[in-house]
């Protein structure tokens, strides 16, 4: 049965060049790259009865990593983070603690130089909980939706909403297309992907495919009882109440899928090494894991020795790598130029 699989794929990757509008899904990728070859191969041999390595639409799950998988994750750091320095530095309606409001001059200053990050007195995502404690939800993702329509640091042409990779949108949309059902596991804040993603990947991402990290909530007359013991009033607000439950990476991205999606997904895509217990969990029953590789220094801040050294990392584990540079014939849209590193500055 092994040998029957693996000549069916084989035959697909040989007959994929005869039949080049399988690739009509995905037109931002460049034809004829070996991991488009793969992808469309194992797609389409998943998705037809008449194969042997045909899944059932019910079980054809893919999982994607966000930040450095489906959008940015290097103008100048992480969204998340960007938006807790905002609220720690530039929100003249919040006074942070004067510790955490040091450390965010210096992270602030750091990234803009594309420098690395320094080391947070603590958590950066507790410290956005407690930043954010006593929104609603509706308020969290409206206060995120001001940040996102800003214009992006180091590119022209582009605000946050919008830094998505346009070939990877593709992708989603190709997947689905194909029966798979679609979710988002990333570090990210849950609230704030499920905001980030609306206008862009919601048609084919629904709110409740989203897994990200989470914040604890409370009700607006909860007090100091447990969830367990009270029962909202109809007056109740839901509120974040100022902890961190969990951080969605690594393992937990793991934990997180079998406590919340049930079934083991057939696809993985990641970009870091928070993603490789996913990846390794996904090949582990018989699936495919793909990592994005930051190597192109043209169109977006890239790293090619990270990069490298991502590649080399993830061979050694049988992840299978994409090539921002050399895949994707364009990152954020045509209209959307990188600017110098020495025009970046603080935001006012």
């Amino acid at each position: 049965m092994a040998m029957r699989k693996g000549l069916a794929l084989l035959l697909c990757l040989v007959l994929l060049p005869v039949f080049p509008a399988l690739s009509e899904g995905i037109p931002l990728w460049r034809d004829g790259t070996p991991v488009l070859d793969s992808i469309l191969a194992y797609v389409e041999a998943v998705s037809d009865e008449q194969s042997p390595d045909f899944v059932p639409k019910e079980q054809r799950i893919v999982v994607f990593d966000s930040d450095g998988t489906l959008y940015g994750e290097r103008f100048p750091t992480y969204l998340d983070t960007w938006l807790l320095l905002h609220r720690l530095l530039h929100d003249a309606s919040y006074e942070a603690a004067p510790s955490d409001r040091a450390w965010a001059e210096e992270a602030e200053a750091a990234l803009l130089r594309h420098e690395a990050e320094p080391d947070s007195p603590r958590s950066g995502a507790q410290m956005a909980a407690e930043a954010f404690q006593g929104f609603t939800v509706e308020q969290y993702r409206a206060y995120a939706r001001q940040l996102l329509e800003t214009k992006v640091e180091g590119f022209e042409g582009m605000v946050y909403g919008d830094g998505f990779f346009r070939p990877m949108e593709e992708l989603v949309r190709y997947l689905h297309a194909h029966d798979f059902t679609i979710f988002i596991v990333s570090g990210a804040e849950r609230n704030l992907l499920r905001e980030l993603i609306t206008g862009h990947l919601d048609a084919w991402v629904p709110p409740y495919c989203v897994i990200g990290s989470t914040f604890s909530l409370t009700a607006t007359a909860q007090g100091d009882k447990a969830a367990r013991s009270y029962n909202m009033t109809g007056e109740d607000e839901v509120l974040l109440e100022g902890n961190l439950v969990s951080k969605t990476q690594k393992f937990n991205k793991v934990v997180s899928i079998v406590n919340e999606i049930g079934t083991v997904p057939i696809l993985a895509f990641g970009n870091t090494s928070g993603d490789f217990s996913m990846g390794t969990y996904v090949l582990q029953h018989g699936g495919r894991a793909y990592m994005l590789l930051c190597d192109d220094v043209e169109r977006d801040y890239g790293d090619l020795e990270v990069a490298e050294k991502f590649r080399k990392e993830c061979e050694k584990l049988g992840f299978e790598t994409i090539s921002m540079r050399d895949c994707f014939e364009t990152i954020y849209g045509e209209d959307v130029r990188k600017v110098e590193e020495e025009t970046l500055a603080p935001a006012a």
